[in-house]
């Protein structure tokens, strides 16, 4: 493994005082650091090219055989190891069984624009005056026109980390191309995201801007928007979910605002045959994503 990574077992350590103190929004914003707790996260952080700073491993606390070759690998990617005591390790861990990984990476911003490379790829290019378009059978792979068309989830004001880390894996598994958070309340970088998400956070891009940027944004793409909503006759399954689109989510509590709930191009519900008039966020979501899938893919 190269030098011996520094061990450390006082508890009151600088280093391990500052571990807990990364678990609040604040000091993870003012350092523009977070942490990424788990085998799997770590894993898969190493492996979208996320440059870990530091990572901290304690042995008494492995549950398998292979975290020896992944802290190697981090540390060949550039971080700087250190070794925690089973009580120096419990104090930082933010699970309650923790498995001996937890690294701090560095935050990221991304923006609308960041996302114009995604959303072209599927849009039509019109063609040049005096250009005939290109049929299916003659144009080549690369033609704009005939890749799958951008498909985007947005999501309103979701107040839960658990849930929006549950959302990033639906977006991951319904192959979207992107997340934008409207008028984020949860911190992106909370650990629980981070853990929700099984470390999906680092593979789905997620951009944070205000709603009216966003759906100016989307009508300037030609991207439809289908909004979610128990207040409609319209069912999600009988809706057209095909082209260029982006499904809108609500809040947990008050679900969608009233700018979205007229500013969209559709709304859409899921129908509830029992005494609950509306799903958990995540599950509302998963369940419209994957008629969506169904559609595009028919």
């Amino acid at each position: 493994m190269g030098l011996l990574p520094e061990k450390i077992t006082s508890l009151q350590n600088p280093r391990v005082k500052q571990l807990v103190r990364l678990r609040e929004r604040r000091e993870r914003d003012e350092l523009g650091l977070f942490l990424v707790e788990g085998y799997r996260e770590v894993r898969r952080a190493l492996e979208k090219g996320v440059q870990l700073k530091e990572l901290y491993f304690s042995p008494d606390w492995f549950l398998g055989e292979n975290e020896p070759a992944l802290i190697e690998q981090a540390r060949t990617a550039g971080a700087q190891l250190f070794e925690l005591s089973k009580d120096a390790f419990a104090k930082c861990a933010y699970r309650e069984r923790p498995d001996g990984l937890l690294a701090v990476a560095p935050q990221w911003k991304r923006t609308l624009d960041d996302l114009e490379q995604i959303v072209g790829r599927g849009l039509p290019t019109p063609p040049a005056p005096g250009t005939q378009t290109a049929t299916a059978g003659a144009a080549g792979s690369g033609d704009l026109a005939l890749q799958r068309p951008p498909f985007l989830l947005v999501c309103e004001s979701i107040e839960k980390p658990g849930n929006l880390g549950t959302i990033l894996r639906s977006a991951d598994a319904a192959g979207c191309d992107a997340l934008i958070l409207c008028d984020a309340v949860t911190d992106l970088f909370n650990p629980n995201v981070v853990r929700a998400s099984t470390g999906v956070l680092f593979s789905v891009p997620v951009v944070v801007a205000d709603s009216p940027t966003v759906h100016a944004w989307l009508k300037a793409k030609g991207i439809r928007t289908a909004a979610t909503t128990p207040h409609t006759d319209n069912l999600y399954t009988q809706t057209d979910l095909r082209g260029p689109l982006a499904v809108v989510m609500g809040s947990e509590q008050y679900g969608l605002s009233e700018f979205w709930m007229k500013g969209a191009d559709v709304l859409v519900r899921i129908p509830m045959a029992g005494q609950a008039d509306s799903l958990n966020v995540a599950m509302a979501t998963i369940i419209t994503l994957f008629e969506a899938v169904r559609q595009r893919n028919g």
